[in-house]
């Protein structure tokens, strides 16, 4: 598996934004932060700036406005996270993480047949991953 850099939180909810609509403009990418964060528009600049200097996401100029949009596939991103946590916290285990979300986690019955229905249709498959 390809190493990703590592993104803080407030990086990945830029992140987000751009995997959600892209390209954008850096006022929308503010515009769009400002709903959900009270960051200012300072703030927003330096989390472009790390993601562009990290290489997760890139931009384009069209006449005096930055374009950004993201380099990473969202699912890309989210498969290495969640190897790390598992290994990070459960030993690359999945039994142990199941366990644990099923004793400490407040799950509806939809949530239960979901997971059910998930695990049931690898174990048909025979799919290993």
């Amino acid at each position: 598996m390809e190493k990703l850099p590592q993104i803080s939180e407030a990086e990945y909810e830029i992140m987000k934004i751009l995997w959600t609509e892209s390209p954008l403009s850096t006022n929308e990418v503010c515009e769009q932060a400002q709903k959900a964060h009270t960051w200012n528009q300072k703030t927003i600049h330096t989390l472009l700036s790390r993601l562009t200097a990290k290489q997760v996401i890139s931009y384009e100029q069209r006449g005096r406005m930055y374009y950004y949009f993201p380099v990473i596939a969202k699912e890309k991103y989210l498969e290495q996270e969640n190897h790390h946590f598992l290994n990070r916290f459960y030993n690359g285990e999945v039994a142990p993480m199941l366990s644990s979300l099923l004793s400490n986690t407040e799950l509806s019955d939809s949530d239960l047949k979901d997971l059910y229905a998930i695990i049931d249709s690898k174990i048909k498959r025979g799919d290993p991953s």
